[in-house]
């Protein structure tokens, strides 16, 4: 049988890219979400495609329920997550509900349902005010809202829960994100989503400060190739080509440098609001 992977969070932007990465993999796959912020039409391409399969639902539920004769699964992927930095100011609580609680749990149900790979969606957040420009993966982390804390935690979580309960685990650090499907009326919508809206509608773009700041900018499809490889789906096999967090290295593996936790940004020099 074609294991799944499961993709939560997998109508949004970065999600339903992933979608189609690990279809153009031959991965058979399974969506969770709730679609509070992801749309259905993100999902129309696979339709009436077998190996695609949508569940409706909030991964702060009973996720073993939800996915009830969904499964086998080979690998997680999770996107889902509170995502306002704002948001996790205002509403602390429900911020580590959805970015903490709902993670550690999802974890722990692929731990006991034999899942092989954990992968995690983490965020620059973590890093706070970073010291140095461009940031290193070794840069301390120093989180400046409820929601980069979040993130930051559920790595450490995750790091710890792998290895007690032999889930292979990693998490990817993601800068700013932009492409196809990104929504540029959203005010998380990145500066390039942001600027082609406008240029496309006639309108002039609108520049804040001086225009001398820079952004670490990576493209969606770039990402989605990322998350198959950490996921170990970047082939019909399931084969690990990534060391993951909190486990030592497997002989014979290689490290697979999109995949790491590092970001595979590149940098432009941009102005306008953060992406």
């Amino acid at each position: 049988m074609n294991d799944a992977v499961l993709v939560t969070g997998g109508a949004g932007f970065i999600g339903s890219h992933t979608v189609a990465a690990l279809r153009a993999a031959g991965r058979r796959v399974v969506v969770l979400d709730d679609f509070s912020t992801g749309r259905r039409e993100n999902l129309s391409e696979w339709t009436d495609d077998p190996q695609v399969e949508v569940v409706e639902g909030d991964v702060r539920g009973e996720v073993g329920l939800l996915l009830a004769g969904h499964g086998p699964f080979a690998a997680v992927v999770h996107l889902a997550a509170q995502t306002s930095v704002v948001r996790s100011i205002a509403a602390p609580i429900d911020d580590l509900d959805v970015n903490l609680r709902a993670t550690t749990r999802l974890a722990l149900w692929a731990a006991a349902a034999g899942v092989r790979r954990f992968v995690f969606a983490s965020s620059a957040a973590v890093y706070g005010e970073p010291r140095r420009v461009p940031v290193a993966e070794s840069e301390p982390t120093t989180p400046l809202s409820p929601y980069g804390a979040a993130k930051r935690a559920a790595e450490l979580y995750l790091g710890c829960l792998g290895p007690l309960h032999g889930l292979s685990t990693v998490c990817l650090r993601l800068f700013n994100v932009y492409g196809p499907r990104q929504d540029p009326k959203s005010p998380y919508s990145g500066v390039v989503a942001m600027f082609l809206a406008r240029a496309r509608a006639g309108e002039p773009l609108t520049i804040f400060g001086d225009g001398q700041q820079t952004r670490d900018l990576i493209y969606v499809g770039d990402v989605a190739r990322a998350i198959c490889l950490a996921a170990g789906a970047g082939s019909k096999g399931m084969s690990s080509g990534t060391r993951p967090r909190g486990h030592p290295s497997r002989r014979g593996s290689t490290s697979a440098p999109d995949a790491r936790c590092r970001s595979s940004s590149w940098r432009r020099r941009c102005s306008g609001p953060a992406g």
